[in-house]
Formats: structure tokens, C-alpha cells, sequence
């Protein structure tokens, strides 16, 4: 298994978009040009959140973890994206539902187990307000970064 790539480039602070496609897209179109995915990671990414909402109500801000299909992947990574103003996701399990999200976990991973251990991992992360909160206010990526590593044991994954 490749080792997960992550680092400050692909943190983005401060987004401001009023949609969820716009968001998404600018966070893709950072990983097509660092080289981490494919370009057909940027559609794949899109029509999958219109199949199966990622959108979590959690506890102080809610969270969306889009993922797609390994086959656009080409080096595993996860970038956070941390919005200025919240924008609506459908609820996941519920797309009739939406939720406003504050911050994205955009997940890139080439393995199929990976993602699914990355997404329990999260979920536990999701589970602590006082995380959220963090994420929401820390305007240091180095500090965001850090903070990560530590609560999901990246060098594990």
C-alpha cells in the first residue's frame, strides 16, 4: 500500500463558494494539479455526491466526506477543506434531506479497505464537537495539519 500523501497544500482555509459542486471542484482541481489524482477525478467526484449524499448533521458543524472510486486516484490523500460561510449537502443515508457544512474531508484513496478504514476512523473524529470546533476556528494549516496526523494516526493507514 502506498503511503497517504498529506500536507498544508492541500489543506484550504477560508473557502468561499455557495455550492457544494463549486467547493468540490476547486478542492479536485488542487489534487489533479498536485498530481495526487487523475483529471476524471474532478466529474467522478461531482456525480458521485449527486448519487450518495456525504453530508454528516454532527454535533457544532456539520461535515461532508465526499469519496469517489479508486480507479481515479493516483496517490492516496485526504484534503480538508474549512468553509467561510456553510453551504448545503445532502444528509448521507438521506438526500432528502440537506445540512450545512462547514468542513469537507475530500478523500482520495486506492485501495478499497483503506477508504473504508479511513471512513470508520473519521466518523469517530466526527463524533467530538470540540474537534469540529477546532478545525472551524485554527487559521494555521501547519496546526491543522498536525492536528490530524495525531487523531487519525495517518502513518497507520
Amino acid at each position: 500500500m502506498k503511503e497517504l500523501f498529506f500536507d498544508e497544500s492541500i489543506i484550504l482555509l477560508d473557502l468561499d463558494y455557495s455550492t457544494k459542486q463549486e467547493v468540490l471542484k476547486k478542492m479536485s482541481t488542487n489534487l489533479v494539479e498536485k498530481g495526487l489524482v487523475k483529471y476524471s477525478f474532478i466529474e467522478a467526484i461531482l456525480e458521485r455526491e449527486e448519487e450518495f449524499a456525504t453530508g454528516l448533521p454532527t454535533e457544532g458543524y456539520s461535515v461532508a466526506i465526499p469519496h469517489t472510486d479508486i480507479e481515479h486516484v493516483i496517490h492516496k490523500t485526504i484534503s480538508i477543506g474549512i468553509l467561510k460561510e456553510p453551504v448545503d449537502f445532502g444528509v448521507m443515508g438521506d438526500d432528502s434531506e440537506t445540512t450545512p457544512v462547514r468542513i469537507i474531508f475530500l478523500l482520495a484513496m486506492n485501495e478499497s479497505h483503506s477508504q473504508l478504514t479511513l471512513l470508520q476512523t473519521l466518523m469517530q473524529l466526527f463524533q467530538n464537537e470540540e474537534t469540529l470546533k477546532y478545525l472551524v476556528e485554527e487559521n494555521s494549516k501547519e496546526n491543522i495539519k498536525n492536528f490530524i496526523e495525531e487523531k487519525l494516526k495517518l502513518t497507520q493507514l
